[in-house]
């Protein structure tokens, strides 16, 4: 068979669906390609999107197109003979130098603004998948690292690399000091321990006070989730804090499932402020911003 994948999101993140499915495809003896609309004439045609704003695909293949992935239905899944390998095809991104990690699925917490949970039901540690034989460092994509009841396993996995790593979810709400010791021996990039300070109803200053004693805060990137429940007073004192502590904060528009909330220009205008770091050092005081021409985020604050 002649099989065709296209990335509907893109190619600026490898998808780990498609990687396995190209591997699973290649043992079999398939020829497996990015599929193109213009040369290509395919068998079957594997079509994968991961947001559900991403704008779909207008081609139409004749051939099988199977569609998969949270963009299009929360409930997709893989057929259980790839969903439990652990082979992946690294060669379909060969732009990335990195492999693609994952020792957990699921998540200990319900947040009303998540899916994982919907998805993946309650954390559950997994087998690791096959690296990329060109890596020269790792993406660790747990939701919640530490909720791992395995996590040992992961840190230990980890330090035998001996590579930089990227760790995507990290809940400083259940980190304590082993896990922090742990995870200050791995050999972690800047800014890539990645935190989330997602409700503003909690106050987790004296948590990243303490997470910072341990762990360089430089190393330490906090998602801050705006226009979801909470004020500006509450999404600038999310991000102050951040700065008090010299943690790198990166704001994170809402966006719903059905794609029908979008950003409003207040949102747009916070992240340009806070996640471009000259800005940011430059322009210490959000109300002191000014976007466009005319215009400063003072007015924001008088609202």
């Amino acid at each position: 068979m002649k099989i065709g994948l296209i990335d509907v999101d893109g190619h600026n993140f490898p998808n780990f669906a498609l990687m396995r499915i190209a591997a699973y495809h290649r043992a079999k003896g398939d020829i497996v390609e990015i599929a193109s609309p213009l040369f290509g004439h395919y068998d079957r045609i594997y079509q994968s999107k991961i947001f559900t704003f991403t704008p779909d695909i207008p081609q139409y293949w004749k051939c099988q197109t199977i569609k998969g992935g949270t963009g299009y239905d929360i409930a997709s899944r893989l057929p259980d003979e790839i969903e439990k390998s652990n082979a992946m095809d690294y060669s379909l991104y060969p732009q990335h130098r990195f492999s693609i990690q994952f020792f957990s699925r699921g998540c200990i917490r319900r947040c009303p603004f998540c899916l994982v949970r919907d998805k993946e039901g309650p954390i559950h540690p997994v087998e690791p998948v096959e690296l990329n034989p060109n890596a020269e460092s790792i993406e660790v994509l747990d939701n919640n690292f530490f909720a791992n009841p395995e996590w040992r396993f992961a840190i230990d996995y980890l330090l035998k690399l001996n590579q930089p790593v990227n760790l995507h979810g990290v809940d400083i709400r259940i980190m304590n000091e082993e896990q922090a010791y742990w995870l200050n021996q791995l050999r972690l990039k800047r800014s890539h321990v990645h935190i989330a300070w997602d409700l503003p109803d909690i106050d987790l200053t004296d948590k990243l006070r303490e997470v910072t004693r341990y762990i360089a805060p430089w190393k330490i990137t906090c998602y801050i989730l705006v226009g979801y429940n909470s004020t500006v007073e509450q999404d600038l004192y999310r991000i102050q804090r951040c700065r008090e502590f010299k943690v790198l904060p990166f704001v994170m528009p809402y966006r719903d499932y059905e794609n029908k909330n979008k950003p409003s220009q207040y949102c747009k205008d916070l992240a340009q402020w806070a996640n471009k770091p000259q800005i940011f050092a430059k322009v210490p005081r959000f109300e002191d911003f000014s976007p466009r021409k005319g215009f400063t985020c003072s007015s924001y604050l008088n609202t």
